[in-house]
């Protein structure tokens, strides 16, 4: 702002030169000043030009008169006696002589009124009357700088002693804070700017710092209005925004909006990072300001808890980015750094693990001095601090002589010392090596173990395929003939190998026990050795089931005392009417005597087949799980259908031939 003074009277022409430039004073002073006073918590000194000959002798800084408020009244002038006293009176056209000694005034107010308080500036700028010319402009007053809050209302007025005809009095609105609203909406925060239509300003991200400059993140100039995207991830507590409309000398708005979040904190700790500088020193790399303390801890192997040194070591507050010294002597893979905030740890890095290498197997001794250098030991573990020696059950305590011993002989490394007491570092790698052989022993002699048995049980698997499955062979004694047939089956069956048991190789065993015992122990024997029950159904053997299923019981005197098969439907019959027979039991008939359908339904609820039609899948029924190649199995069919086949056509024999012979078979000579 330039105001000029004339010799007829005060002129006053006015310009905001939005700019920043140095001045020629400069002066701060504290904030005064209640809500609705002239406070001045800033003001830059204007840089004062006077006419050529006309230079300030002193500057002075003092209080003048009641003012609307505290102000600063700062004097600048340059005061000078005329010699001619007539150069004076002749400069004064409105007649009014006024003395030698009088100057021209002039004083310039800056008034700031923005809710909820005032501010005020006031300059007085004297100027010896003899210099003053008619019509000429004798100086100026230049404002570089000021503060003034955005929206606030800015009125610059003057006024002269004496009184003139003109004076300044001008009223500027500042520009508005933009509207900025913080929301959060899922994993994103959006910064929302509601500021006019073609509105520029400018916005910046950056990290508020209690000691030092704000690192900056982000900058941009922006039209409004605009909705600004965070990622949750960016927030921090001294995350701050600033605001500003892109004008020249225009105030920039900070919030910090994020220092309450708990988001934010969590992400300045997972951002927090210990930084190793020397083997002894290191420092706390974190984006803002936070209130920790740190102390060291041991880490052992196997995933158990870093357990704190405290005591014998304290607890050290940490300042972010200030470097901090290990009270060691010397530096271990093991050692790690704690760092608790509000009494939680927050962070832990074991910071000598990549110049070390990996965490070792050492035991922590604690050595605590006391009194007439008495002292004891005690080893950190899991569960405590073991004293040594000790009759515990742990690890530290089974080996207490030796590492007392180790230390002694100066096999443990001392890493911390003072008056109270120390730390050593004992290496369990020997002891750790007799524990391996010992273990390695016993996997060998358990391997061993283990082999015997499998070659055992291979052996007994082997020998049990030799021996083949059992299978009990059930059938009606119609005639001689088909008992014949029968032990022409049970013969070609043997061979496969399967271990067959039919009535008509037992008759002696049968006569001794009776039909009903022999029967029951041949099938609970097979049974319990997983092998089948084969019911090979005749003519007879269906009129037999069909008694049962209708009366329970077979007709008196309708078979001979041999026939099993009688004696075996009672036990038979509760398998099939319970369920259990699948998977136990399989049925069979001949192709030409009988038809599967014929067979009552309740025992089709086995496979039945159709000799020696379905040969295969009957042999491949009565296998073991194990069963053999396809291949394999059909060529067994073969060599039974061979067998079979002599007895089949001596069975179904043309009428008029001679009868065939008795039975074959191992006992079939038993028989009468």
């Amino acid at each position: 702002m330039h105001v000029s003074v004339s010799g007829v009277g005060m002129r006053a022409r006015e310009s905001l030169r939005q700019r920043w430039a140095s001045s020629v004073f400069s002066w701060r002073t504290p904030a005064e000043g209640l809500p609705g006073q002239c406070g001045l918590p800033s003001l830059c000194f204007p840089a004062v030009g006077f006419p050529e000959g006309s230079q300030p002798q002193s500057q002075s800084a003092q209080s003048r008169g009641p003012h609307p408020g505290p102000c600063s009244w700062v004097l600048l002038g340059h005061w000078e006696e005329p010699e001619d006293e007539e150069k004076f009176g002749g400069a004064a056209d409105s007649g009014v002589e006024e003395p030698r000694n009088a100057s021209l005034q002039a004083q310039v107010v800056l008034s700031f009124q923005a809710y909820p308080t005032a501010r005020c500036v006031l300059l007085e700028v004297q100027v010896p009357a003899a210099l003053v010319q008619f019509g000429q402009s004798v100086g100026s007053v230049v404002y570089d700088c000021f503060e003034a809050a955005l929206g606030s209302e800015v009125r610059i007025w003057s006024y002269t002693q004496p009184r003139y005809e003109k004076e300044l009095n001008l009223t500027q609105q500042l520009p508005a804070l933009p509207w900025l609203n913080v929301s959060a909406d899922g994993d994103n925060v959006h910064l929302v700017l509601n500021v006019s239509e073609e509105q520029h300003f400018g916005l910046s991200l950056y990290w508020n710092q209690v000691q030092g400059p704000p690192k900056p993140r982000w900058h941009k100039n922006l039209t409004g209005p605009q909705i600004i995207t965070l990622n949750h991830t960016d927030l921090v507590p001294c995350l701050c925004i600033q605001v500003w409309p892109l004008e020249p000398d225009s105030v920039r708005t900070n919030i910090c909006p994020f220092r309450e979040d708990p988001r934010a904190h969590q992400n300045l700790w997972r951002a927090a990072r210990l930084r190793l500088l020397t083997l002894q020193s290191w420092l706390l790399d974190a984006p803002c300001s936070l209130p920790a303390e740190a102390t060291l801890c041991w880490q052992a192997p196997g995933g158990d808890p870093c357990q704190p040194l405290v005591p014998p070591l304290s607890w050290e507050n940490v300042t972010v980015d200030k470097v901090l010294e290990f009270p060691l002597l010397k530096v271990h893979p093991n050692l790690c750094v704690q760092v608790n905030s509000w009494e939680k740890l927050q962070l832990q890095e074991c910071l000598w693990a990549d110049s070390l290498g990996p965490l070792k197997d050492d035991v922590l001794l604690l050595e605590t001095r006391g009194p007439q250098d008495n002292r004891s030991l005690c080893a950190l573990e899991p569960s405590g601090c073991t004293s040594l020696p000790s009759k515990a059950s742990t690890r530290a305590a089974r080996l207490g002589e030796y590492l007392l011993q180790d230390l002694q002989s100066g096999q443990c490394l001392q890493l911390w010392d003072d008056d109270l007491g120390a730390l050593w570092a004992c290496p369990m790698d020997k002891y750790i090596h007799k524990r391996w052989a010992l273990l390695w022993l016993a996997c060998l002699l358990f391997a061993a173990a283990l082999s015997l048995i499998l070659l055992l049980k291979k052996d007994h698997a082997k020998a049990a395929a030799a021996r083949g499955r059992a299978a009990l062979l059930l059938y009606s004694a119609d005639d001689s003939g088909f008992e014949r047939l029968v032990g022409a089956l049970a013969s070609a069956l043997c061979q496969l190998p399967l271990r067959v048991a039919v009535d008509l190789w037992s008759r002696r065993e049968m006569s001794a026990q009776g039909p009903v015992a022999w029967f029951h122990a041949q099938r609970r024997q097979t049974l319990q050795e997983g092998g089948v029950v084969v019911l090979l159904f005749s003519p007879g053997a269906v009129a037999l089931c069909s008694e049962w299923l209708q009366d329970g019981v077979s007709a008196p005197g309708a078979h001979g005392p041999h026939d099993a098969f009688r004696a075996s439907l009672s036990c038979v019959l509760p398998d099939f009417l319970q369920g259990r027979a699948p998977g136990r039991y399989v049925g069979a008939c001949f192709d030409r005597l009988l038809h599967p359908d014929s067979v009552p339904a309740l025992f089709r609820t086995v496979p039945v087949f159709s000799l020696p039609s379905q040969l295969p899948d009957f042999l491949g029924a009565l296998q073991e799980p194990r069963a053999p190649r396809p291949g394999r199995l059909q060529e067994r069919a073969e060599q039974v259908s061979r067998a079979l086949q002599p007895a089949l056509d001596s069975y179904f024999h043309p009428p008029g031939t001679p009868a065939p012979g008795r039975g074959v078979g191992p006992g079939a000579g038993d028989g009468t």
